[in-house]
């Protein structure tokens, strides 16, 4: 399997998340941490905090797969199943290149 296309797209990503933010504070300004405004206002900042926390968590665990996929390429287990030990697609792969599983596989974490 060549790997290059994969190192590429997974290191791609992984400066996307750096500099979309994956390292920014939060965007909590004035309006979203004090008790102005209405009641609408302040859950509406506290939804944009809660948003902008789910960000990061998923952002983080896509950098955390992507270092693992990297490190599965130097270890020589990069395209395998983790769960069955089968090759993982290449359309997988080519979607998804810090996929630990194989669709089957995801299928059946999912059920």
């Amino acid at each position: 399997m060549d790997l290059t296309a994969y190192k590429e797209a997974l290191l791609r990503k992984r400066g996307e998340l750096l500099a979309e933010g994956g390292m920014k504070p939060f965007q909590t300004s004035i309006e979203y941490n004090t008790r102005q405004g209405d009641l609408a206002d302040q859950a509406d900042g506290t939804n944009e905090v809660h948003i902008q926390l789910k960000v990061r968590q998923t952002d983080a665990k896509i950098m955390k797969a992507i270092e693992e996929a990297l490190w599965r390429m130097s270890q020589g287990t990069f395209g395998i199943c983790s769960d069955c030990g089968e090759p993982i697609a290449p359309a997988r792969l080519h979607a998804i290149p810090w996929t630990r599983v194989c669709i089957k596989c995801k299928e059946k974490q999912q059920a």
